[in-house]
């Protein structure tokens, strides 16, 4: 943690600083069986592509709006942050037909309502492994074939200050620095510090959700792990999950 962070790209920055190498996000999907540990290393590197593929490929400018139809998961981290890297506001939950780009789940409904935006559609199949659509989605590219291709480092040609907008939640619309000092405010609440793992059940739908499953321990210099599906987890599952991934604090 760095007090002189100001916008949620600065947050990933100073964690990569201090230590790339720890796990940063470990996510699971209790519908799939899926587990993914990323470090802050691999976290970055994910957010630098989408990042490139979204200034480069899809040519979109600061302060554009994106609507994000995405879950709780590690992938919509990795656009949150990429958005805050571009300048480019995440609408989560946001109507696609108002926004600049659409950025969707698999399901029917998602793309459904993706389908309204009339700039570019990006689809992702939330498959494990970040794996392809085996069809894509007609109108959409599919992120997971474009996005290996993409530079590994960004920069971005019109950086966000912070006091650009950031980020659109819950029908509030933060900046940079607001994003980051909610998330800092939220994490000496829970008493989260460097070291501390969070475990989240909590959906992205509205800012408690998104500040415990990504921006509060990055603000921390914590860890998430972040949990979907977990609904109906038996509660020993859970505590056996909560022991072996060495969790200290937990929020649903």
């Amino acid at each position: 943690m760095n007090i002189a962070d100001r916008t949620p790209a600065d947050l990933l920055r100073s964690v990569l600083a201090s230590d790339a190498t720890r796990p940063l996000l470990t996510f699971y999907d209790d519908a799939t069986g899926e587990r993914v540990e990323l470090s802050a290393a691999t976290l970055a590197n994910w957010v630098a592509k989408t990042a490139n593929l979204l200034q480069d490929e899809l040519a979109v400018q600061r302060g554009e709006r994106l609507a994000l139809l995405l879950p709780a998961h590690w992938q919509t981290a990795v656009w949150l942050l990429a958005c805050a890297a571009t300048g480019v506001v995440a609408e989560v939950g946001g109507d696609p037909a108002a926004a600049d780009l659409a950025v969707s789940g698999p399901e029917e409904e998602a793309l459904a309502a993706a389908g309204a935006c009339r700039g570019e559609r990006v689809a992702l199949a939330l498959r494990p492994l970040g794996g392809r659509f085996p069809q894509v989605p007609e109108g959409f590219t599919d992120y997971a074939a474009t996005v290996p291709g993409q530079p590994d480092t960004f920069a971005a040609y019109d950086p966000p200050g912070p006091g650009d907008p950031a980020l659109a939640v819950g029908g509030e619309r933060l900046t940079g620095a607001e994003v980051v000092e909610r998330a800092r405010a939220d994490a000496a609440a829970r008493g989260l510090g460097p070291g501390c793992r969070l475990m989240s059940l909590a959906g992205y739908g509205d800012w408690a959700g998104l500040s415990a499953g990504l921006f509060a321990p990055l603000a921390a210099g914590a860890s998430v792990v972040l949990c979907r599906n977990a609904a109906g987890l038996d509660p020993a599952a859970l505590a056996a999950r909560r022991e072996s991934e060495r969790v200290t604090h937990f929020a649903d």
